[in-house]
């Protein structure tokens, strides 16, 4: 019975954007169907969010967000993809509509490659496959951390212990050269020769390198250096393939661009990206040393908003830099109160609406806002409501306060909501900070109000 509802869910969204031909790729994130689409006029938005199981849609230029929520999100997005792979049985002639399309799509392929791409997308294509790896080695931290409590620290050198410090460490163990590789898929290069270009960067061979007088560190710069480092040759890459003889390009290009890349790595981007990522570092440290509780406020209040446009993306290559530069991130833990904040919102529109179909919206995304994944809440609830979005904002900026104000932090990304409380270096002050956020939500929601009207038109 789900198999089929999630099948006709998947043929009413491709219908909905525009048919198969209206469509260049399908692929997910945690919570989002995202369907790159060639001619945005011929979405039918209001429809697609009309349809049972969809909590959401977000537009960005050439692609449209669909949100599902979790587990999902990926069942539907399979289901497309194998729906988009079938190839048409009638061999008719293109008739004027495809014609058309055709030519948007050439148009827009050749804008692709003019330098006007848009970042924080690329970022969020980058890092996101890479997120499951951050929330499974960030766990197997987290009940590294439990257990060295309740042990007072003797579990650490234990066999069981030592072996679940590796497995927890693994994600920064091969994190660059999987940003190294992403990013040249990313931007039009091959994979394994990004993979080696991070591996330039991280390689313990530079410790006996001096360039400008400098003594090469390895891994500095992080996933900062890596990425403009892996920009940079994926161009070069493409550059020189256009001027090596087919027979040749296998022996040539990429012998060319890992000399070249190697000398631009070695004597220009690790020490420019050293310089970056260990700015960023001192900004945000320099920034909840300072600014303190209200800059918790701020910075835990705007959040939303990002994740609502999908900018939030953009801030994972700073959480991983801040980690790498210091060994934790206070960063991550105030921007997770929005998430808590949401439940809270949710919680007051539960018990203040009379509305059947609202009720069941919260009931199914209530667990996963409390386990961190906020969308569905956000989506579902929060902002067609409009002034319960406000609240969490307001709710969130409370619990960010309180964060800031204790100086918690996070020794692994990627966890949020209840279960962040496993990698914080004070698990009970985030627990505090939590139900600030689940209070603050549920309050501003609660005397703000909301106007559910639209969902009376539906029962």
């Amino acid at each position: 019975m789900a198999e089929k509802k999630h099948s006709k869910l998947a043929e009413n969204i491709i219908k909905l954007v525009g048919g198969k031909s209206n469509i260049e790729k399908a692929d997910n994130c945690m919570t989002r169907l995202r369907i790159g689409i060639i001619d945005q006029s011929l979405v039918q938005k209001e429809k697609i969010k009309s349809l049972e199981g969809v909590l959401g849609l977000v537009e960005q230029s050439g692609q449209v967000q669909v949100v599902l929520g979790p587990g999902k999100v990926n069942k539907i997005t399979d289901i497309v993809k194998e729906m988009l792979s079938r190839k048409s049985s009638q061999g008719k002639e293109k008739n004027i509509n495809e014609v058309a399309v055709e030519a948007r799509k050439n148009l827009k392929d050749k804008q692709k490659q003019r330098a006007s791409a848009n970042f924080v997308k690329h970022f969020a294509n980058i890092f996101l496959p890479i997120i499951p790896a951050f929330v499974g080695c960030g766990i197997i931290l987290g009940i590294l951390n439990v257990l060295n409590r309740l042990t007072a620290g003797s579990f650490a050198s234990s066999q069981l212990g030592m072996e679940l410090a590796l497995f927890g460490g693994l994600i920064y163990f091969g994190l660059n050269i999987f940003v190294g590789m992403n990013t040249a898929k990313e931007f039009g290069g091959t994979p394994v020769l990004g993979g080696i270009m991070a591996a330039v960067i991280t390689t313990p061979g530079l410790s006996g390198l001096t360039i400008w007088g400098d003594q090469l560190i390895p891994g500095r710069g992080g996933v900062i250096a890596v990425v403009m480092l892996v920009i940079f040759t994926s161009w070069l890459e493409k550059k020189i393939r256009k001027y090596i003889p087919e027979s040749l390009d296998l022996f040539v290009t990429s012998t060319l661009v890992i000399l070249i890349g190697g000398l631009v790595a070695l004597y220009f981007i690790q020490p420019i990206g050293g310089t970056i990522a260990s700015g960023i570092a001192v900004f945000f440290k320099y920034l909840l040393a300072n600014g303190g509780p209200f800059a918790g406020f701020i910075m835990a209040g705007l959040f939303l908003p990002l994740v609502m446009v999908g900018l939030h993306q953009g801030l994972i290559p700073i959480h991983a830099q801040l980690l790498q530069e210091l060994g934790y991130n206070a960063f991550w833990p105030i921007l997770a109160m929005a998430g808590g904040a949401q439940v809270g919102s949710a919680i007051a529109v539960y018990i203040k609406t009379d509305k059947k179909r609202l009720k069941n919206i919260i009931m199914t995304a209530l667990p996963v806002g409390v386990l961190g994944i906020g969308e569905p809440l956000i989506y579902g609830v929060t902002l067609p409501l409009r002034r319960s979005f406000l609240a969490a904002c307001l709710g969130a900026g409370v619990g960010g306060t309180v964060i800031a104000g204790f100086h918690v932090a996070v020794t692994a990304i990627g966890i949020s909501g209840i279960l962040c409380t496993i990698v914080s270096n004070k698990p009970l002050l985030y627990l505090i900070g939590l139900a600030a956020s689940y209070i603050g939500g549920f309050v501003f929601t609660w005397l703000i109000g909301f106007d559910d009207s639209i969902y009376a038109e539906e029962e």
